[in-house]
């Protein structure tokens, strides 16, 4: 099961896409209240989607992101059924990444 959960369909002639990624996002600023020590950081660090193969959005995010971030974007140019695909990076060098097609 993937971290993340996309949704793209058209409303005109621009593919909107909605995703949903699930990631605790820590800033390494917080402390723990029950030990008193700083929570390491742990957070997104590049976000990459792509529509049919191109790269339409490559993003280098920090700690100043939510925890769970919601990403939207508009893409023009795109098609009804073109793949699209998201996927992340964090500095733990974890990884995650989804698929679906814009409906």
């Amino acid at each position: 099961m993937s971290d993340i959960k996309i949704r793209a369909g058209m409303k005109g002639d621009t593919a909107e896409i909605k995703c949903l990624m699930n990631h605790v996002m820590e800033t390494g600023l917080r402390k723990d209240p029950k030990t008193g020590q700083t929570v390491p950081a742990h957070h997104i660090t590049n976000v990459m989607v792509t529509v049919a193969g191109k790269t339409v959005m490559d993003a280098q995010w920090g700690g100043g992101i939510s925890k769970n971030p919601y990403l939207a974007l508009s893409v023009k140019g795109a098609s009804k059924g073109d793949k699209v695909a998201v996927s992340w990076e964090d500095n733990k060098g974890e990884k995650s990444s989804a698929e679906t097609s814009i409906s």
